[in-house]
């Protein structure tokens, strides 16, 4: 008997032994998957605009700085056209949802595409948002030798010509259409009484006004500075609170006389819905420390943008919202079609 109870006991200290050998074995997994091996190999970033604006100048600042963080080459591939849309339909329906193909987007390409479109082929959905990056204040800006000295002068010709005024954006719900149609209701003007001229981004828009083509461009002060600088354009306003230190001669909005004018430009990152978890929380955590980073925040500062980080669950709350207030506006002012 006595060695009966010997054995038994013998197999329960074995027993408790290998469950708890096993449970190691299991945190370690665990451990494991949360820890993958990302990256190994290129990624792209695709920025849906054209070469040149502040999308893609964000890009190409991210790719410097990623590059170097995990050792992978980081390529920013340029897809332009139909809004933003052909370069969001390539990264999050057609590559593969592996971590290896990101969406550089902005508002063109997510809330207002969503809010201009009763049937939009890419919707808020088809992302999974990762970090919002940076933030840029529009500005309104004609020709340098245009006739209009201020705002307020350009507003009243447009009530008295509304037919006459074209106007650059990269389609009928991007980034510009929003700025202008806001900006349009506010002092009684039809929206659909005025001519929007199709661009591929804020460089061709603004180099279709410094030709004489286009009246008005309406991007942010780092996209227009250039030609701003080289006396090819000027600028009528600035819409934010502050004047802008690059043009402090450069009315507000609000200076001008306009209240209530609330559109603002942002670019971030988001993948395709299946895309991993756990790669999103890796790109969240990296841009996290990127956007306290020094170089980058001058980079950032080169390009005249400010650094705007809202995390994964921060982000995709303020596009929900964003695209429920352009939606408003949308349907209000005749974009939404």
């Amino acid at each position: 008997m006595k060695k009966i109870q010997w054995m038994l006991a013998a197999f329960l200290v074995v027993a408790v032994f290998l469950a708890g050998c096993s449970s190691g074995t299991n945190t370690t997994a665990d451990q494991s998957s949360k820890d993958i091996e990302y990256p190994t190999r290129q990624i792209e970033l695709v920025v849906p605009f054209a070469a040149g604006g502040g999308v893609d100048l964000a890009a190409r600042a991210v790719a410097e700085y990623l590059s170097k963080e995990w050792g992978q080459p980081i390529v920013v591939t340029n897809k332009p056209g139909g809004g933003g849309i052909i370069g969001a339909q390539y990264a999050l329906k057609e590559a593969k949802p592996d971590g290896y193909t990101v969406l550089v987007n902005n508002n063109s390409s997510t809330t207002m595409y969503e809010a201009g479109n009763k049937n939009p082929t890419i919707t808020s959905k088809d992302n999974k948002f990762v970090s919002r990056i940076a933030e840029g204040n529009l500005v309104y800006a004609v020709n340098a030798d245009a006739e209009w000295d201020s705002f307020k002068e350009f507003s009243d010709w447009v009530k008295a010509n509304p037919e006459k005024l074209t106007w650059a954006s990269v389609g009928p719900a991007g980034f510009s259409s929003f700025g202008v149609a806001e900006w349009l209701d506010s002092i009684g003007v039809d929206y659909k009484k005025t001519s929007m001229v199709s661009s591929e981004g804020a460089s061709d828009s603004a180099a279709k006004v410094a030709g004489g083509h286009v009246i008005l461009a309406v991007h942010t002060v780092g996209e227009l500075a250039s030609l701003v600088e080289a006396g090819k354009l000027k600028l009528l306003a600035v819409q934010s609170d502050e004047r802008s230190p690059l043009f402090p001669g450069v009315p507000t909005t609000e200076e001008e006389g306009f209240e209530g004018l609330t559109v603002k430009w942002w670019t971030g990152l988001s993948f395709a819905a299946g895309t991993p978890n756990e790669i999103v929380e890796k790109w969240d955590k990296a841009v996290s420390k990127m956007e306290k980073d020094e170089e980058f925040i001058k980079q950032l500062e080169q390009i005249k943008l400010t650094p705007s980080y809202l995390n994964s669950e921060d982000f995709t709350k303020a596009v929900k919202e964003e695209t429920a207030r352009y939606t408003k506006i949308a349907e209000e002012t005749g974009i939404r079609k």
